[in-house]
């Protein structure tokens, strides 16, 4: 198996370039672009990673948190939930500003994929500016909160997780059933941790959305029962000069 060493960001940015869908015949990316504020946890890995790649993901700089999120959920809306916009943050108040438009897209079942910074995940140079600590439990952190308000969660401590962490985000993304946010919390420093990554997990992955059918025996109860209804039937007789 063919393999290519690249840093955590630049293998998150590759992959989400690779991800197309099929949108009335037409191959188009799946993540149309990304809304960024970048500072402590998220601009030297990440915000470098989508800087030497902004032709093919392109990127926008936002002027606050909730508002390209908020942003970047109106798109989704707008495309019918096909395409995908990504928002990033700094650690602490950064991506805790983004926790009202995760709560949006996951009240109306939008797809958005947030990528907030974290912590150290080896800890040695915390506490790291405004990161929000919890002083009594090491484990959480800010980005922790926005398990209550998405469809798909997990934080990356290991730049090998990605393998199987953004397939899962991405199934639950574009999923009629389970549709609506994710969120994958990036520790600082494994954004900048290099890995052996096979090279297939970056080839062209064109996505199409599951269409279930309506189940017969339903739709024969519904028929059955307009069948039996006078008022509808009458109802019916009334619009036929439409057909």
């Amino acid at each position: 198996m063919k393999k290519i060493q690249l840093t955590c960001a630049h293998a998150i940015v590759k992959y989400l370039i690779s991800q197309k869908i099929l949108v009335d015949g037409k191959k188009l990316p799946l993540f149309a672009g990304a809304f960024g504020i970048f500072g402590h946890g998220n601009v030297a890995c990440l915000g470098q990673a989508l800087e030497e790649n902004k032709k093919e993901l392109p990127t926008w700089r936002g002027h606050h948190e909730q508002n390209m999120a908020l942003t970047g959920i109106a798109f989704s809306r707008a495309k019918r939930r096909k395409q995908i916009f990504v928002a990033t943050s700094s650690v602490g108040p950064g991506s805790t500003n983004m926790l009202t438009a995760a709560a949006v897209a996951m009240s109306n079942r939008l797809p958005m994929l947030f990528l907030p910074g974290d912590t150290y995940a080896n800890r040695m140079p915390d506490p790291v500016l405004q990161q929000v600590e919890h002083f009594n439990n090491p484990n959480i952190t800010q980005n922790d909160a926005f398990k209550y308000v998405t469809r798909y969660f997990d934080r990356i401590t290991r730049p090998e997780q990605i393998l199987q962490t953004f397939p899962q985000a991405i199934q639950t993304m574009i999923d009629p059933a389970d549709c609506g946010p994710a969120c994958i919390s990036l520790s600082q420093d494994v954004q900048g941790e290099t890995f052996d990554y096979p090279e297939e997990f970056f080839n062209e992955k064109i996505h199409t959305i599951r269409r279930p059918r309506p189940d017969d025996y339903q739709i024969k109860q519904a028929t059955d029962l307009i069948k039996k209804s006078k008022k509808s039937n009458n109802y019916f007789r009334r619009w036929d000069f439409l057909f």
